[in-house]
């Protein structure tokens, strides 16, 4: 339906050419309010990421029913259980990435979600630990692509002066996903419906809502600026007057002038990553930050109910926990999401990398669980803000060409992280204790924050390249 949309807004070849090139896109896109093609985009992006954070929040769960009788697991075994969707993720994340600078960010985006799908209904299927996570591992494979094509398309439609506000709603309403699989997986705990565990319920309705929002992807345009980056002027100058007339503003034919012919687009994609040492410090910067994030922001949510029973605390105790702990992140975000166009984006990740330091100390030190839950949220709070800024950030200063390609490789290194951290640090908290595995945490915000004093200032209501 969108193709055939595309069509008949398809100006002559002439007008194309000017308003078409990556120039003029920009700037019609950026001069643009908010519309309700706007609206259905961020929508469509907020429901698959709403089901991407539940899909990698299910592990807490699943981390404190395996972990306890009558399933008993080891820790060895549930390490790599936890790992698998990350691990899924470490590979998933650039093959995403090389599809949306190859075939456009709709079409990745729609395979990301098709394949979230089939993983999770596998995984709701499996019988025994090997075929469970297999389909954890290909969950991951998906989910580790979606988040950061997400942020791409959502920078790339968005005009500037809405561009951060636009992505912390996403990631705000989006990380509302957590909260809801793990109320889900405690409302179904007392019995196990039409004889399906409660997890299994959680990954078939994840499955279905990944499969809707594929097929919504279908009723929207590309990006008008992938499009133009790559010399599809046409199609650039289409997809933009889709989110003209969205605004009632009926664009006028530019006048035929001398025949021009569009410039060639340059290396675009991975290849581009390689092209010149500014390409190669801005993406070996987001590498970094981006590798060392999940050591905090993953790590805590992810192993914050095992160090409840480390504690003491029972396991319906710390389900309670998990679940009251991710209140805090999606009002945090939305809020933040009310001024963070007039913030400075370095600014804000270095205080927040700060406090998640402090908060965490707080956390080891802390004994009874009303503390334990208000310090949970604050950290939480801190970590998933702190993560939608880094997005922003990071998709403000990668150009088009490689955007796609260069986060997801960025997000890629998390992944592998991601998939290391309970490996490195549930060992840890056995051996040494919470006040341990919060050290190694605490030094890994140190390096994010000398690596953000080192970079470059974010574009806050700036045209991106």
């Amino acid at each position: 339906m969108i193709d055939a949309r595309i069509q008949a807004a398809r100006p002559p070849d002439a007008a194309a050419h000017t308003g078409g090139s990556v120039a003029a896109v920009t700037q019609r896109l950026d001069a643009l309010p908010i519309t309700r093609l706007h609206a259905a985009a961020l929508a469509v992006c907020t429901l698959g990421l709403f089901t991407d954070i539940a899909e990698v929040a299910l592990s807490n769960a699943l981390a404190a029913i395996f972990l306890a009788p009558p399933h008993n697991m080891a820790r060895g075994s549930l390490s790599l259980l936890l790992a698998s969707v990350f691990a899924g993720g470490a590979v998933g994340a650039p093959f995403f990435g090389m599809l949306g600078d190859r075939l456009g960010r709709r079409r990745a985006l729609q395979a990301s979600l098709a394949l979230m799908a089939a993983g999770s209904l596998a995984a709701a299927a499996s019988q025994g630990l090997t075929a469970l996570t297999v389909a954890r591992t290909i969950s991951g494979f998906a989910i580790g692509g979606f988040p950061p094509l997400v942020a791409t398309y959502l920078a790339e439609v968005m005009p500037a002066r809405h561009r951060g506000a636009t992505l912390l709603i996403c990631a705000g309403i989006g990380l509302l996903g957590g909260l809801a699989v793990i109320l889900l997986v405690q409302a179904l705990s007392p019995g196990a419906p039409l004889g399906i565990e409660p997890w299994r319920w959680a990954l078939i309705l994840g499955g279905a809502l990944a499969a809707l929002g594929g097929f919504l992807f279908a009723r929207l345009p590309d990006s008008p600026r992938w499009l133009a980056s790559i010399g599809r002027s046409i199609e650039a100058d289409s997809a933009c007057r889709l989110f003209e007339c969205a605004a009632g503003r009926v664009p006028v034919s530019t006048p035929a002038g001398p025949a021009t012919t569009p410039a060639a687009p340059g290396a675009v994609g991975f290849r581009a990553l390689f092209t010149g040492t500014h390409e190669l410090r801005r993406t070996g910067l987001f590498v970094g930050l981006y590798t060392l994030a999940p050591l905090a922001t993953i790590a805590f949510p992810l192993l914050s109910a095992v160090v409840m029973v480390e504690k003491g605390f029972k396991v319906e105790q710390s389900l309670a926990f998990a679940a009251l702990s991710m209140l805090g992140p999606p009002l945090g975000t939305l809020l933040t999401a009310l001024v963070i166009d007039r913030l400075e984006r370095r600014a804000c990740l270095t205080g927040l990398a700060a406090a998640m330091a402090a908060l965490g100390t707080g956390f080891a030190a802390s004994g009874t669980f009303l503390t334990l839950v208000l310090v949970g949220i604050a950290f939480n709070t801190a970590a998933a803000t702190y993560g939608s800024i880094l997005a922003v950030y990071a998709t403000e200063l990668l150009p088009t060409p490689l955007r796609a390609s260069a986060m997801t490789c960025a997000w890629a290194g998390g992944r592998i992280v991601a998939a290391l951290a309970p490996i490195i640090l549930l060992p840890i908290l056995t051996a040494y204790g919470p006040h341990a595995m919060f050290a190694v945490i605490t030094v890994v915000l140190g390096a994010s924050a000398t690596l953000l004093v080192a970079g470059p200032r974010g574009l806050s209501g700036q045209a991106v390249a």
